[in-house]
């Protein structure tokens, strides 16, 4: 798998995430996995907290069709607002890999 999309999802209440905002990451995560595995786009490979903001990764063979899946799960989470995605075209290590920015 050489796509990625990286959400960042900006956390108000607490930098590391209040225990809501933790429950609605954890429901949001649920769908999204649901989502990636029902239409076989890929995979949702974990979350991390901190710094005020929780960071998704999610992999799979194109990124378009990836994101294309998991775009409007996203944007109907109350989380999303402020906050955006990168599709990268390519592996981690390759540092040519090309990466667009969406807002969310």
């Amino acid at each position: 798998m050489e796509h990625a999309v990286i959400t960042h999802l900006p956390l108000r209440e607490d930098p590391f995430g209040s225990e809501r905002e933790r429950k609605i990451v954890a429901d949001l995560v649920s769908e999204l996995q649901h989502a990636i595995n029902d239409h076989n786009v890929g995979e949702f490979d974990g979350e991390e907290f901190g710094g005020g903001r929780c960071v998704l990764y999610m992999y799979g063979p194109d990124a378009d069709r990836l994101f294309n899946v998991v775009e409007p799960i996203l944007k109907a989470n109350s989380l999303a607002r402020g906050g955006f995605a990168i599709k990268r075209y390519g592996e981690a290590k390759d540092l040519n890999a090309v990466e667009a920015r969406v807002m969310l």
